[in-house]
This record gives C-alpha cells, sequence and structure tokens, in this order.
C-alpha cells in the first residue's frame, strides 16, 4: 500500500519525521523520469551526523535498492513489514561493521511495477511489452546524476552498490550485466531466474565484468510448491556456479540458502544485516 506524501517543488527533499518505523534521517524527493515517462518518490537515507559541520567535505558510499517502498517504513512497504534497512544501517555503522554510507530507495512503479523489471517478454508473469531494458538508463542517466547535485556521494564501482528482491532483483542484475563497471556491489535477494525461460543466466554464462561483490540468498520455500521450491534454489545454485567460473572467490561471493525461507520482506530483512556488512564491509 502507498500513503500521500505531501506535495514540493520538483526536485525537493521532504524530510519523514514523527515516523516511528523510521529510525534515522529519511528524505523523499518526487522524481519524474523522461526515459519511464512516470513520476516516482526517491527515498534517501543518510547516516548519522551526514550534516555535521566536520563532514562537510566528506563522500560517502551508496547503495541503491529496488522497490523503495518496502525498504524502509511499514505504512508503505507491502502488507506492513519492510526491510528494516533503517535499523539495520544505523545499528551496523554505529557498531563500525560497515562504514557511513547512504542508501537510496527507488519507488517501483506500482502497476508498471513488472513491466519495468523485466528486460525480455515474458510468459510467466505475462509481460508482452516489457520496460526492463530502459531501467539501466533511467538509473545511471537520470537518477544517479539527480542525486549527485544534491548529496555527497562518491563515486567509482567499489563506492556504488545496487540491488532488489524478486524482480527488483532481476533488473539489478540486467542492469550490472548491461552496465558494467558501474556497480562494484551487487545484492540478489530471491531473484525470479526462472522468467523469459531463464534468459538471464544464459546471459551471464559469458560475462565476465562482475561486481567485486556479490551477495546471492534464496529461501527453500519461496514458492510453497516442491516443484518450484527446487527449480528457484537450482537457479540460483546455477548462478553461482556461473560466478565461481567467473573467479569469484568466497571473498568476492557470499551465497545463502534458508532453509525455510519464503518469498517475502520479512525473510529479506532478515538477511539484509549480513548481505550488508558482507558488501560494505571491511
Amino acid at each position: 500500500m502507498e500513503t500521500a506524501h505531501p506535495r514540493v517543488g520538483a526536485g525537493d527533499a521532504v524530510p519523514v519525521r514523527d515516523n516511528p518505523s523510521v529510525v534515522g534521517d529519511l528524505r523523499l524527493h518526487e522524481f519524474e523520469s523522461r526515459i519511464l515517462r512516470n513520476r516516482r518518490w526517491l527515498r534517501v537515507w543518510v547516516p548519522p551526523e551526514y550534516d555535521a559541520p566536520r563532514n562537510r567535505d566528506r563522500y560517502y558510499p551508496v547503495l541503491y535498492l529496488n522497490d523503495g517502498q518496502n525498504l524502509f517504513d511499514t505504512a508503505t512497504s507491502f502488507a506492513g513489514v519492510e526491510w528494516q534497512v533503517d535499523e539495520t544501517a544505523d545499528r551496523l555503522i554505529r557498531q563500525e561493521e560497515v562504514p557511513p554510507l547512504i542508501i537510496v530507495g527507488i519507488d517501483n512503479a506500482q502497476k508498471e511495477r513488472i513491466r519495468e523489471f523485466l528486460p525480455y517478454r515474458a510468459v510467466h508473469p505475462p509481460v508482452w511489452r516489457p520496460l526492463g531494458k530502459r531501467y539501466p538508463e533511467f538509473l545511471i542517466d537520470e537518477v544517479m546524476p539527480f542525486l549527485f547535485t544534491r548529496y555527497r556521494m562518491a563515486r567509482g564501482p567499489e563506492n556504488t552498490g545496487l540491488g532488489g528482491s524478486s524482480l527488483g532483483a532481476i533488473v539489478s542484475l540486467f542492469t550490472v550485466l548491461d552496465r558494467p563497471g558501474i556497480f562494484g556491489r551487487l545484492l540478489l535477494e530471491s531473484p525470479s531466474l526462472f522468467v523469459s525461460n531463464r534468459r538471464l543466466l544464459r546471459y551471464s554464462r559469458a560475462f565476465r565484468q562482475w561486481p567485486q561483490r556479490v551477495f546471492l540468498a534464496m529461501g527453500t520455500h519461496e514458492d510453497g510448491r516442491e516443484d518450484h521450491d527446487q527449480e528457484v534454489v537450482d537457479d540460483v545454485r546455477e548462478l553461482q556456479q556461473i560466478l565461481r567460473r567467473a573467479g569469484l572467490g568466497e571473498d568476492r561471493l557470499r551465497v545463502e540458502i534458508e532453509v525455510g525461507g519464503t518469498h517475502n520482506e520479512a525473510a529479506w530483512a532478515k538477511r539484509f544485516p549480513a548481505a550488508l556488512g558482507f558488501l560494505f564491509g571491511a
């Protein structure tokens, strides 16, 4: 579900205040895309003391995550369950397990979500006019420059991560394959690798310019049907083998197959601390 946000000037930041489900400094920007021809909210979480005078010249790593509605706020998240990205990031930063970083939640397009996240036609789910091939351009050529002018974001793949869950993971994987060298950290939670006849898996076999670190995770009860549950786990294992053959050792690739893990925000929230620590920790 989605709640209304105050109308502001184009690109202005709307701070989120007095929201008990949000920890730390979360700011909203209404963003209009020329490429995708729609509007959405960008949710920018900045680390503790971002505005402190002593940090005015400090630039921060950034993690971009899809389905921004589901990351920080129970009022906007699917079924009222969020990833707890703000709670996790705040805790790990204060414990010095990860460096201070900025996390950007990119809202999905709601009714157009599936079309935007699929780069190829698909039978399940049925999508005949996908928009996913435009997504890398939308993210890299529109969203990122927009935010670079407003926040102190460090440049370079070593400072830039991308991720998502389900179809949000699919479009993240496609973006890395389509525009290599931009993102050095990749989070793939419960990726729907079966879509479009497993085309992204085939595309991945010949790819070599993988991010420096990849966190890949799946539960064993994602669908509730034993045959399909086994298929999605097998797909993740195949991607794991592809990445290993490409030279990603234990220091660059972490794979978690959670026994009993399901396909929802609660499962992704549970694994997010390990994912953030692996992708951005020492």
